[in-house]
């Protein structure tokens, strides 16, 4: 488990960190097709927070802190609500959620998704993402589309992503140890996955400036497609 969990790490950090999202939905779904919703939900929320909060730092100076701080506020109470009804909804409702939330994805990549959000709808919005985030994970990834209406692009567009993605992970890990989902045999490799992706993280900043547009927009291509048979494997098991 240790040595998935450590590939597994380092592809998301990577993924994440090139094309500014698509990582931690990757991982969700593999460690959901491997070991359940549930157990995905567990391991990943704290390892994201802590590749999250590594990323930030690493792209601080690329922040839009309004913007950031605006979805903050919004998304923090949804993933605290959607976090403390995780324990609760059936893996079969996880892994249907997962299935729509790649569907989104997918569609929003190809353009029939376009988001032109009005800053007096950030809020709800961002709520409504922090519900479905907490309750079954991936849904960050639609927080993409509304940075992408504002305007963010390159590395504005990631690292102000990775600053809003701590706020979510935050309420999810919060919501979670309330809920009592957590148990101390965990502790390990959550660790492990967390330090997976911090060499994730690392190695992209080697990487992308190696890479030209076109290298990235097939990357999240590439990642789409990957989740979306990994999701369809997920809900079928």
């Amino acid at each position: 488990m240790l040595a998935s969990l450590v590939a597994l790490g380092v592809v998301a950090g990577l993924l994440t960190s090139l094309a500014g999202q698509g990582g931690g939905l990757f991982l969700l779904l593999v460690i959901s097709a491997l070991w359940g919703p549930h157990m995905a939900l567990v391991l990943t929320s704290p390892a994201l927070l802590l590749g999250n909060l590594h990323r930030s730092y690493l792209g601080r100076r690329e922040i839009d802190r309004p913007i950031a701080a605006r979805m903050a506020i919004a998304v923090f109470p949804g993933s605290i609500v959607g976090g403390m009804l995780a324990g609760k909804i059936p893996e079969r409702a996880i892994s249907v959620i997962l299935v729509v939330i790649v569907v989104m994805s997918i569609l929003k990549a190809k353009g029939f998704i376009k988001l032109h959000v009005a800053p007096k709808a950030l809020f709800v919005l961002g709520f409504a993402i922090g519900v479905v985030t907490g309750a079954s994970g991936g849904a960050g990834v639609l927080v993409g589309p509304i940075l992408l209406s504002l305007g963010l692009t390159g590395m504005h567009y990631v690292a102000t992503n990775s600053a809003i993605a701590v706020a979510i992970h935050v309420g999810r890990v919060g919501a979670y140890g309330v809920a009592g989902m957590f148990r101390r045999d965990l502790l390990l490799p959550i660790a492990v996955l967390a330090a997976a992706i911090f060499v994730g993280n690392g190695l992209s900043t080697l990487i992308r400036p190696r890479m030209s547009a076109g290298t990235v927009v097939r990357l999240e291509w590439g990642t789409l497609i990957v989740c979306a048979l990994i999701s369809i494997v997920g809900m079928v098991r």
